[in-house]
């Protein structure tokens, strides 16, 4: 928890609830998400390869103050940056909870292999995961 001393507000960190890859992501009228396609591994016949769109989703909650989060997939064994998105959203009060959907067209992909996708808050890394990539016949 910090004190900004211009405001005298306080900011509170808010916890990472979930992420999640997926093929397309939908929003009901009523505010639901509706995330298709949920994976781990993405294959492909020839590299290199160019992956068409997925999404990263997050969600966060349990924090007070405005935050940027930023979405990366990394190269391989969390080799050079490949693609990312920024985004900066504002939690109320410890009940607000706010999804992050990031978008990543045309994501180029050199060789089979571990990738990484990670979740960043405040420049504050809070997760990274694996993103397989496998040759498929």
């Amino acid at each position: 928890m910090t004190k900004s001393s211009a405001s005298s507000v306080t900011t509170i960190s808010p916890a990472l609830l979930y992420s999640v890859l997926c093929d397309d992501v939908r929003r009901e009228a009523n505010g639901k998400l509706i995330l298709l396609g949920l994976f781990e591994t993405i294959g492909a016949q020839e590299f290199p390869a160019t992956h068409p769109v997925l999404y990263v989703v997050n969600g966060w909650g349990g924090g007070v103050g405005t935050f940027t989060q930023y979405t990366r997939i990394l190269g391989l064994d969390s080799g050079p940056l490949i693609q990312d998105r920024e985004t900066t959203f504002t939690l109320g009060d410890l009940r607000a909870k706010h999804s992050v959907i990031a978008r990543f067209n045309n994501l180029p992909l050199a060789q089979p292999g571990e990738y990484a996708v990670e979740i960043l808050l405040n420049s504050d890394l809070k997760l990274r995961y694996p993103l397989i990539v496998e040759k498929t016949e």
